[in-house]
């Protein structure tokens, strides 16, 4: 007697192909969001961060750091105080060119990755 192979039907594979599709349909958007929240965090994190050691700049030295001189009065020791920052974050939303993601300035959105205000020592994100 002839030994009879054995094979998948098409409906067996059919229900397989809708089994995997209707996973894949639940853990993608899960994964997207997870991207999301880790800007926001991130995002978070820095801004805290910054904003408190623009503080702490500020009750050693008197005054906010200026605008031209940011980035080198943040990142450099200065009258026996600091770094307070061994470098500017990256901002995780900035789009524009990524060289400048930890890019800090006063303008409008898309001029810098991060905008700030001497006169009031404000840092915020600049994507908006």
């Amino acid at each position: 007697m002839p030994s009879r192979q054995h094979a998948f039907t098409i409906v067996e594979v059919l229900i397989v192909v809708i089994t995997l599709g209707i996973l894949a349909a639940i853990v993608v958007p899960q994964f997207s969001d997870a991207s999301i929240n880790a800007k926001e965090s991130a995002l978070h994190n820095n801004l805290q961060i910054v904003r408190g050691q623009v503080e702490l700049y500020k009750l050693q030295q008197s005054t906010y750091p200026t605008l031209a001189n940011f980035t080198t009065a943040m990142t450099t020791k200065l009258n026996d105080h600091g770094p307070y920052l061994q470098s500017i974050p990256d901002n995780p939303y900035w789009t524009g060119d990524p060289s400048r993601a930890n890019s800090v300035g006063s303008g409008g959105a898309g001029t810098s990755a991060w905008y700030y205000n001497e006169t009031t020592g404000e840092f915020r994100e600049n994507h908006r």
